[in-house]
């Protein structure tokens, strides 16, 4: 028996099975929440970013702080500009904030150096501790903590052979100047050579440059990893594996209902969430941030674009479509 999951329902789904964090604030029968204030810096615009911070909101709503009642937040947005980034942390350095999220690696760092003296919590960075945001995992060990977006980017790589059991090159599209991408890419790189697929590396320093690196490459199938530039841009790579009639893996969820063929990872907006859990337990409980471990997702979801398999002219194999936690048709 077929079955058909809508992206949203297959989002519901797993926020059932995600661990939850807790949330200090939300029981308005013992006492009224505080009134709070907190700043948001993100460093771009685009769903999987702009996901994280609505989960965040939500987690905060849920806790009992309500925007215009009891909570003000103050959005900033870099634009991709890590001086609009560094200006940003600045700005909320002397700010009157009781907490500041920065959604992605660049906003993050630009925090953790700017803000010294006020709880900072992260999302959407890929690795906390080679970006120097904390000193390990398990024990930050200062103001900031947060969640870690880190796919599982081998099993990412094996979509490829799975849906095009010939391939035999894969080309990765990333931002050099980000090291979450970075990071990423090595890991594809050695789940490629265990797959048998030859790399092709294209980079890009602005999202301007992403459809002529796309439009380059001259492989069996493209890999996108959760890079901000590239998915701020990913309607161009789509376009290309379209044309070349090649599947595109991608980095999770969002990329995948914006044409992607299929991922293998995590929900940006139940990320979001789980960090504004974590919030909470700062606001409402004094839960010290060098003391909280950096958090990850623990549930990841299969994710199949139906309408974008076809226009890049694959068939998706039955054992895919049996397994798959949501198909976009």
């Amino acid at each position: 028996m077929k079955r058909t999951f809508s992206l949203s329902a297959a989002v519901a789904a797993s926020a059932l099975v995600l661990t939850a964090c807790g949330s200090g604030g939300g029981d308005s029968q013992s006492e009224e929440p505080q009134k709070i204030s907190v700043g948001i810096a993100q460093f771009v615009e685009h769903p999987s970013l702009d996901a994280a911070r609505e989960g965040f909101v939500s987690a905060l709503e849920e806790g009992g702080y309500t925007e215009g009642d009891n909570l003000t937040l103050d959005v900033q947005n870099a634009s991709g500009d890590q001086a609009t980034a560094t200006n940003i942390a600045s700005n909320f350095a002397s700010s009157d904030n009781d907490l500041i999220l920065g959604i992605a690696t660049p906003t993050a760092q630009s925090l953790a150096q700017a803000v010294t003296d006020k709880p900072v919590l992260f999302t959407a960075v890929t690795d906390p501790v080679d970006a120097g945001l904390v000193d390990s995992m398990d024990n930050p060990g200062a103001n900031i903590t947060g969640t870690t977006d880190m796919n599982p980017v081998a099993d990412q790589i094996k979509l490829i052979k799975q849906f095009a059991p010939d391939a035999k090159s894969v080309g990765i599209i990333y931002s050099s100047g980000e090291t979450n991408s970075q990071i990423q890419v090595e890991e594809a790189k050695k789940a490629a050579q265990a797959e048998g697929l030859t790399v092709e590396e294209k980079t890009v320093t602005t999202t301007a440059e992403v459809a002529q690196a796309a439009e380059s490459f001259d492989t069996d199938s493209i890999y996108v990893p959760t890079d901000n530039k590239v998915v701020a841009g990913l309607e161009a790579v789509v376009g290309a594996a379209e044309s070349k009639k090649i599947p595109l893996i991608v980095g999770e969820g969002d990329s995948v209902e914006r044409g992607g063929l299929a991922t293998q990872g995590i929900s940006y907006e139940q990320l979001g969430k789980q960090t504004g859990e974590m919030a909470l337990r700062i606001l409402d409980e004094d839960a010290d941030p060098a003391e909280m471990a950096v958090e990850s997702q623990k549930e990841t979801q299969l994710i199949i674009n139906a309408k974008a398999a076809k226009a890049m002219g694959i068939e998706i194999p039955q054992d895919l479509r049996d397994s798959a936690d949501g198909i976009i048709e």
